[in-house]
Protein backbone atom coordinates (compact mmCIF):
# COMPACT_ATOMS: atom_id res chain seq x y z
CA UNK A 1 0.00 0.00 0.00
CA UNK A 2 1.56 3.38 -0.92
CA UNK A 3 0.83 6.02 1.85
CA UNK A 4 0.47 9.40 0.93
CA UNK A 5 1.42 11.99 2.89
CA UNK A 6 -0.54 15.07 3.62
CA UNK A 7 0.60 17.78 1.09
CA UNK A 8 1.60 19.99 4.07
CA UNK A 9 4.29 18.11 5.22
CA UNK A 10 6.08 18.32 2.24
CA UNK A 11 6.52 22.42 2.24
CA UNK A 12 8.06 22.22 5.70
CA UNK A 13 11.62 20.73 7.05
CA UNK A 14 12.97 19.88 10.25
CA UNK A 15 14.12 21.65 12.67
CA UNK A 16 17.81 22.74 11.05
CA UNK A 17 18.74 22.99 14.89
CA UNK A 18 17.70 19.46 16.03
CA UNK A 19 19.11 18.14 12.69
CA UNK A 20 22.80 19.43 13.74
CA UNK A 21 22.81 18.24 17.18
CA UNK A 22 21.59 14.75 16.51
CA UNK A 23 24.38 14.32 14.11
CA UNK A 24 26.47 15.68 17.06
CA UNK A 25 24.97 13.03 19.29
CA UNK A 26 25.32 9.80 16.56
CA UNK A 27 28.55 10.62 16.45
CA UNK A 28 29.15 10.98 20.67
CA UNK A 29 27.20 7.76 20.75
CA UNK A 30 29.87 6.38 18.66
CA UNK A 31 32.23 7.24 21.09
CA UNK A 32 33.89 10.26 18.90
CA UNK A 33 34.90 13.74 20.66
CA UNK A 34 32.39 16.13 19.50
CA UNK A 35 32.13 19.83 20.47
CA UNK A 36 28.27 20.67 20.15
CA UNK A 37 28.12 24.11 19.80
CA UNK A 38 24.68 23.93 18.27
CA UNK A 39 21.41 24.11 20.67
CA UNK A 40 20.50 27.08 22.91
CA UNK A 41 20.56 25.11 25.75
CA UNK A 42 21.98 26.69 29.29
CA UNK A 43 24.54 24.13 30.76
CA UNK A 44 23.52 25.34 34.01
CA UNK A 45 21.25 23.60 36.05
CA UNK A 46 17.62 24.54 36.68
CA UNK A 47 17.74 26.70 40.37
CA UNK A 48 17.63 24.00 43.41
CA UNK A 49 14.12 26.32 44.55
CA UNK A 50 12.81 25.54 41.55
CA UNK A 51 13.76 21.36 41.09
CA UNK A 52 12.10 21.29 44.97
CA UNK A 53 8.95 23.09 44.05
CA UNK A 54 8.59 20.25 41.43
CA UNK A 55 9.67 17.04 43.16
CA UNK A 56 7.03 18.66 46.23
CA UNK A 57 4.32 18.57 43.38
CA UNK A 58 4.82 15.01 42.76
CA UNK A 59 5.34 14.15 46.52
CA UNK A 60 1.92 15.76 47.28
CA UNK A 61 0.12 14.10 44.47
CA UNK A 62 -0.27 17.21 42.08
CA UNK A 63 -0.08 14.47 38.57
CA UNK A 64 -3.36 14.89 37.19
CA UNK A 65 -4.70 16.94 34.08
CA UNK A 66 -4.62 20.39 34.63
CA UNK A 67 -6.86 23.11 32.85
CA UNK A 68 -5.71 23.60 29.48
CA UNK A 69 -4.18 26.86 29.75
CA UNK A 70 -2.83 26.48 32.68
CA UNK A 71 -4.07 26.61 36.14
CA UNK A 72 -5.18 29.93 37.82
CA UNK A 73 -1.99 30.64 40.02
CA UNK A 74 -0.11 29.96 37.23
CA UNK A 75 -1.63 32.52 34.99
CA UNK A 76 -1.88 35.18 37.48
CA UNK A 77 1.75 34.56 38.44
CA UNK A 78 2.39 35.01 34.82
CA UNK A 79 0.56 38.55 34.86
CA UNK A 80 2.08 39.55 38.05
CA UNK A 81 5.59 38.72 36.20
CA UNK A 82 4.66 40.95 33.00
CA UNK A 83 3.36 43.62 35.56
CA UNK A 84 6.24 43.75 38.32
CA UNK A 85 9.38 43.11 35.35
CA UNK A 86 7.74 44.62 31.88
CA UNK A 87 5.61 47.05 32.47
CA UNK A 88 2.32 45.81 31.23
CA UNK A 89 -0.86 44.90 33.01
CA UNK A 90 -2.81 41.84 31.96
CA UNK A 91 -6.01 39.49 33.38
CA UNK A 92 -5.21 35.80 34.18
CA UNK A 93 -7.79 34.95 30.78
CA UNK A 94 -5.35 36.66 28.53
CA UNK A 95 -2.84 34.14 29.70
CA UNK A 96 -2.26 30.73 28.04
CA UNK A 97 0.59 29.00 29.16
CA UNK A 98 1.57 25.74 26.35
CA UNK A 99 4.44 23.45 26.26
CA UNK A 100 6.86 25.71 25.70
CA UNK A 101 7.19 29.16 23.88
CA UNK A 102 7.22 27.17 20.56
CA UNK A 103 4.22 25.55 21.20
CA UNK A 104 2.89 29.09 22.21
CA UNK A 105 3.98 30.48 18.75
CA UNK A 106 2.26 27.61 17.05
CA UNK A 107 -0.69 27.52 18.83
CA UNK A 108 -0.89 31.61 17.71
CA UNK A 109 -0.06 30.86 13.79
CA UNK A 110 -2.98 28.66 13.75
CA UNK A 111 -5.18 30.71 15.87
CA UNK A 112 -4.65 33.35 13.42
CA UNK A 113 -3.20 32.81 10.24
CA UNK A 114 -5.67 31.41 7.30
CA UNK A 115 -4.56 29.78 3.95
CA UNK A 116 -2.79 32.93 1.90
CA UNK A 117 -2.39 35.37 4.99
CA UNK A 118 1.36 36.62 5.25
CA UNK A 119 3.36 36.60 7.96
CA UNK A 120 6.51 39.30 8.54
CA UNK A 121 9.42 37.52 9.37
CA UNK A 122 12.71 39.98 9.08
CA UNK A 123 15.62 37.56 8.29
CA UNK A 124 17.91 36.07 9.82
CA UNK A 125 15.15 34.45 12.26
CA UNK A 126 14.77 31.73 14.10
CA UNK A 127 14.54 28.41 12.29
CA UNK A 128 11.13 27.18 13.37
CA UNK A 129 9.14 30.31 12.22
CA UNK A 130 8.70 30.17 8.29
CA UNK A 131 7.89 26.38 8.91
CA UNK A 132 5.53 27.14 11.38
CA UNK A 133 3.82 29.85 9.02
CA UNK A 134 3.89 27.27 6.51
CA UNK A 135 2.03 24.62 8.35
CA UNK A 136 -0.34 26.85 9.54
CA UNK A 137 -1.28 27.71 5.66
CA UNK A 138 0.32 31.25 5.51
CA UNK A 139 2.83 32.80 3.65
CA UNK A 140 5.93 33.62 5.25
CA UNK A 141 7.10 37.29 3.90
CA UNK A 142 11.02 37.46 4.88
CA UNK A 143 12.24 40.98 5.20
CA UNK A 144 16.06 41.05 4.53
CA UNK A 145 18.47 42.87 7.19
CA UNK A 146 21.95 43.65 6.99
CA UNK A 147 24.94 43.32 9.39
CA UNK A 148 25.87 46.92 9.16
CA UNK A 149 22.38 47.60 10.49
CA UNK A 150 22.82 45.18 13.43
CA UNK A 151 20.35 42.76 11.74
CA UNK A 152 17.25 44.85 12.87
CA UNK A 153 14.37 45.65 10.63
CA UNK A 154 13.66 49.37 10.54
CA UNK A 155 10.32 50.68 9.99
CA UNK A 156 10.95 51.86 6.20
CA UNK A 157 11.24 48.19 5.61
CA UNK A 158 8.30 46.91 8.01
CA UNK A 159 5.96 49.22 5.81
CA UNK A 160 7.22 47.67 2.81
CA UNK A 161 6.69 44.65 3.29
CA UNK A 162 3.03 45.23 4.30
CA UNK A 163 0.18 44.37 1.72
CA UNK A 164 -3.77 43.50 2.22
CA UNK A 165 -3.44 40.29 3.07
CA UNK A 166 -0.53 40.96 5.96
CA UNK A 167 -2.18 39.58 9.21
CA UNK A 168 0.95 39.51 11.38
CA UNK A 169 4.79 40.37 12.24
CA UNK A 170 6.64 38.09 13.97
CA UNK A 171 9.80 40.08 16.19
CA UNK A 172 12.14 38.30 18.13
CA UNK A 173 14.28 40.57 20.52
CA UNK A 174 17.13 39.94 21.65
CA UNK A 175 17.55 37.53 18.54
CA UNK A 176 18.10 33.95 17.61
CA UNK A 177 20.35 33.56 16.12
CA UNK A 178 22.20 36.75 15.95
CA UNK A 179 21.85 38.16 19.19
CA UNK A 180 20.34 41.61 17.99
CA UNK A 181 18.42 43.60 20.44
CA UNK A 182 15.85 46.18 19.46
CA UNK A 183 16.46 49.35 21.39
CA UNK A 184 13.16 51.29 22.88
CA UNK A 185 13.72 54.24 19.96
CA UNK A 186 13.70 51.55 16.92
CA UNK A 187 10.86 48.74 18.62
CA UNK A 188 8.81 52.69 18.85
CA UNK A 189 9.69 53.30 14.91
CA UNK A 190 8.17 49.68 14.05
CA UNK A 191 5.05 50.18 16.71
CA UNK A 192 4.12 53.56 14.39
CA UNK A 193 3.83 51.51 11.41
CA UNK A 194 1.99 48.62 13.12
CA UNK A 195 -0.56 50.54 14.43
CA UNK A 196 -1.45 52.56 11.06
CA UNK A 197 -0.99 49.60 9.14
CA UNK A 198 -3.16 47.95 11.80
CA UNK A 199 -1.41 44.51 11.79
CA UNK A 200 -0.83 42.10 14.61
CA UNK A 201 2.59 41.32 16.01
CA UNK A 202 4.14 38.00 17.70
CA UNK A 203 6.81 39.67 20.11
CA UNK A 204 8.88 36.51 21.34
CA UNK A 205 10.66 37.73 24.14
CA UNK A 206 12.41 34.71 25.07
CA UNK A 207 15.72 35.74 25.23
CA UNK A 208 14.54 39.08 27.86
CA UNK A 209 16.81 38.82 30.61
CA UNK A 210 19.95 37.76 28.94
CA UNK A 211 21.58 41.32 27.44
CA UNK A 212 24.97 42.79 27.78
CA UNK A 213 26.29 46.14 28.37
CA UNK A 214 23.65 47.94 29.85
CA UNK A 215 21.23 47.09 27.68
CA UNK A 216 17.71 47.98 28.70
CA UNK A 217 15.04 45.66 27.44
CA UNK A 218 11.36 46.51 26.48
CA UNK A 219 8.74 44.88 26.03
CA UNK A 220 6.86 45.60 22.47
CA UNK A 221 3.26 45.50 24.54
CA UNK A 222 4.28 48.12 27.11
CA UNK A 223 4.57 51.10 24.32
CA UNK A 224 1.46 52.41 24.26
CA UNK A 225 -2.37 51.19 24.55
CA UNK A 226 -2.30 50.85 20.84
CA UNK A 227 0.26 48.47 20.88
CA UNK A 228 -0.71 46.65 23.41
CA UNK A 229 -4.10 45.86 21.62
CA UNK A 230 -2.10 44.20 18.64
CA UNK A 231 0.48 42.50 20.28
CA UNK A 232 0.81 38.96 21.60
CA UNK A 233 3.79 38.44 23.89
CA UNK A 234 5.72 35.10 23.96
CA UNK A 235 8.06 34.16 26.66
CA UNK A 236 8.95 31.24 28.97
CA UNK A 237 11.38 29.36 31.14
CA UNK A 238 14.02 27.88 29.21
CA UNK A 239 16.49 29.94 29.29
CA UNK A 240 16.45 32.37 32.17
CA UNK A 241 15.42 29.40 34.37
CA UNK A 242 17.58 26.78 32.75
CA UNK A 243 14.79 24.80 32.24
CA UNK A 244 14.55 23.54 28.83
CA UNK A 245 13.16 19.98 29.74
CA UNK A 246 10.54 21.25 31.78
CA UNK A 247 8.59 22.44 28.22
CA UNK A 248 6.88 25.76 29.73
CA UNK A 249 6.02 28.68 27.60
CA UNK A 250 3.35 31.47 28.22
CA UNK A 251 1.38 34.04 25.78
CA UNK A 252 -0.19 36.79 26.75
CA UNK A 253 -2.64 38.91 24.90
CA UNK A 254 -5.99 39.96 23.54
CA UNK A 255 -8.75 38.17 25.32
CA UNK A 256 -10.16 36.17 22.08
CA UNK A 257 -7.01 35.53 20.49
CA UNK A 258 -5.70 33.81 23.56
CA UNK A 259 -8.88 32.04 23.93
CA UNK A 260 -8.54 30.96 20.33
CA UNK A 261 -5.03 29.29 21.50
CA UNK A 262 -6.74 27.27 23.69
CA UNK A 263 -8.84 25.88 21.67
CA UNK A 264 -6.19 24.99 19.38
CA UNK A 265 -3.89 23.21 22.30
CA UNK A 266 -7.61 21.15 23.75
CA UNK A 267 -7.34 19.63 20.74
CA UNK A 268 -3.38 18.48 20.69
CA UNK A 269 -1.47 18.49 24.03
CA UNK A 270 -4.24 19.45 26.88
CA UNK A 271 -2.67 21.41 29.26
CA UNK A 272 1.58 21.28 30.48
CA UNK A 273 2.84 19.12 32.56
CA UNK A 274 0.91 19.51 35.96
CA UNK A 275 4.84 19.00 37.72
CA UNK A 276 6.39 21.73 35.59
CA UNK A 277 3.16 23.78 36.29
CA UNK A 278 3.93 23.90 40.04
CA UNK A 279 7.46 24.68 39.13
CA UNK A 280 6.68 27.05 36.92
CA UNK A 281 4.60 28.93 39.93
CA UNK A 282 7.00 29.13 41.95
CA UNK A 283 9.79 30.23 39.37
CA UNK A 284 7.80 33.08 38.70
CA UNK A 285 7.30 34.50 42.20
CA UNK A 286 10.59 33.81 43.03
CA UNK A 287 13.31 35.09 40.04
CA UNK A 288 16.53 33.14 40.28
CA UNK A 289 19.01 34.14 42.59
CA UNK A 290 21.54 32.43 39.68
CA UNK A 291 20.38 34.68 37.10
CA UNK A 292 23.18 37.31 37.61
CA UNK A 293 25.67 34.87 37.68
CA UNK A 294 24.69 33.22 34.64
CA UNK A 295 24.41 36.21 32.52
CA UNK A 296 27.70 37.04 33.96
CA UNK A 297 29.83 33.63 32.74
CA UNK A 298 27.57 33.94 29.65
CA UNK A 299 28.44 37.53 29.07
CA UNK A 300 32.55 36.28 29.28
CA UNK A 301 32.08 33.52 27.17
CA UNK A 302 30.68 35.96 24.21
CA UNK A 303 33.25 38.09 25.06
CA UNK A 304 36.01 35.31 24.58
CA UNK A 305 34.27 33.30 21.75
CA UNK A 306 33.59 36.47 19.63
CA UNK A 307 36.95 37.62 19.74
CA UNK A 308 38.29 34.40 19.36
CA UNK A 309 36.37 33.73 16.06
CA UNK A 310 37.33 37.34 15.09
CA UNK A 311 41.14 35.64 14.62
CA UNK A 312 40.20 32.68 12.55
CA UNK A 313 41.19 33.17 9.10
CA UNK A 314 38.53 33.89 6.82
CA UNK A 315 36.02 34.96 9.54
CA UNK A 316 34.24 38.01 11.31
CA UNK A 317 32.34 38.20 13.57
CA UNK A 318 29.91 41.56 15.87
CA UNK A 319 29.21 41.35 19.34
CA UNK A 320 25.86 40.26 19.76
CA UNK A 321 23.72 42.60 22.57
CA UNK A 322 21.78 39.45 23.97
CA UNK A 323 20.91 35.42 24.06
CA UNK A 324 23.92 33.14 23.84
CA UNK A 325 24.87 32.66 20.37
CA UNK A 326 27.84 34.32 18.07
CA UNK A 327 26.99 34.24 14.12
CA UNK A 328 29.90 34.73 12.73
CA UNK A 329 30.73 36.17 8.69
CA UNK A 330 31.78 33.45 6.89
CA UNK A 331 31.75 34.25 3.54
CA UNK A 332 35.35 34.37 3.07
CA UNK A 333 35.70 30.70 3.13
CA UNK A 334 32.99 30.08 0.59
CA UNK A 335 34.66 28.48 -1.94
CA UNK A 336 37.32 27.26 -0.69
CA UNK A 337 38.37 23.07 -1.09
CA UNK A 338 39.60 20.88 1.21
CA UNK A 339 42.61 18.65 1.37
CA UNK A 340 40.33 16.03 -0.66
CA UNK A 341 39.39 18.70 -2.91
CA UNK A 342 35.92 18.73 -1.78
CA UNK A 343 34.34 22.60 -2.32
CA UNK A 344 33.09 24.56 0.13
CA UNK A 345 30.28 26.25 -1.58
CA UNK A 346 27.56 26.86 1.48
CA UNK A 347 27.53 27.03 5.12
CA UNK A 348 25.72 23.96 5.21
CA UNK A 349 29.13 22.31 3.64
CA UNK A 350 31.13 24.31 5.87
CA UNK A 351 29.19 22.97 8.98
CA UNK A 352 29.68 19.81 8.31
CA UNK A 353 33.13 20.20 7.35
CA UNK A 354 34.07 21.50 10.56
CA UNK A 355 31.96 18.49 12.03
CA UNK A 356 34.15 16.28 10.44
CA UNK A 357 37.53 17.54 10.49
CA UNK A 358 37.36 19.55 13.86
CA UNK A 359 34.55 17.60 15.76
CA UNK A 360 32.92 20.97 16.34
CA UNK A 361 29.08 21.08 15.92
CA UNK A 362 27.67 24.18 14.79
CA UNK A 363 24.62 25.39 12.55
CA UNK A 364 24.54 26.84 8.87
CA UNK A 365 23.47 30.41 8.81
CA UNK A 366 21.69 29.25 5.86
CA UNK A 367 19.01 27.55 7.98
CA UNK A 368 18.15 30.81 9.33
CA UNK A 369 17.72 32.79 6.07
CA UNK A 370 21.49 33.97 5.95
CA UNK A 371 23.84 32.73 4.09
CA UNK A 372 27.64 32.63 4.35
CA UNK A 373 27.43 32.65 8.16
CA UNK A 374 27.17 30.20 11.33
CA UNK A 375 25.31 29.96 14.48
CA UNK A 376 27.91 29.17 17.50
CA UNK A 377 26.01 29.07 21.03
CA UNK A 378 28.21 29.63 23.89
CA UNK A 379 25.63 28.21 26.21
CA UNK A 380 28.30 25.71 27.05
CA UNK A 381 31.33 25.46 29.16
CA UNK A 382 34.26 27.91 28.75
CA UNK A 383 36.72 25.12 28.74
CA UNK A 384 34.77 23.01 25.77
CA UNK A 385 34.78 26.85 23.71
CA UNK A 386 38.37 27.36 24.19
CA UNK A 387 39.06 23.42 22.49
CA UNK A 388 36.39 24.32 20.11
CA UNK A 389 37.65 27.31 18.80
CA UNK A 390 40.95 25.83 18.57
CA UNK A 391 40.00 22.86 16.71
CA UNK A 392 38.04 24.87 14.01
CA UNK A 393 41.56 27.54 14.13
CA UNK A 394 43.27 23.86 12.74
CA UNK A 395 40.85 22.86 10.19
CA UNK A 396 40.04 26.39 8.47
CA UNK A 397 43.98 26.99 8.46
CA UNK A 398 43.72 23.20 6.26
CA UNK A 399 41.11 24.72 3.77
CA UNK A 400 43.26 25.75 0.27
Amino acid sequence: MAIRLASRIAAVKPSPTIAAENKARELRARGVDVISLTVGEPDFDTPKAVKQAGIKAIEEGFTKYMPTAGTPELRQAVCTKLARENGVEYRPEQVIVSVGAKHTIYNLLMALVDPGDEVIIPAPYWVSYPDMVLLAGGRPVIVETSAERGFKMTAEELSAAITPRTKLLILNTPSNPTGAAYTKAELEALAKVVVEKDILVCSDEIYEKLVYDGFVQTAFASLSPEVYARTITVNGLSKAYAMTGWRLGYGAGPVEVIRAMEVVQSQSTSNPSSVTIKAATFALANPAEELPMMVAEFDRRRRFLVDALGSLPGVTCAMPTGAFYAFPNVSRLLGRKTREGRTIATSYDLADYLLDAARVGTVAGAAFGAEGYLRLSYATAMPKIEEAVARMRTALSALE
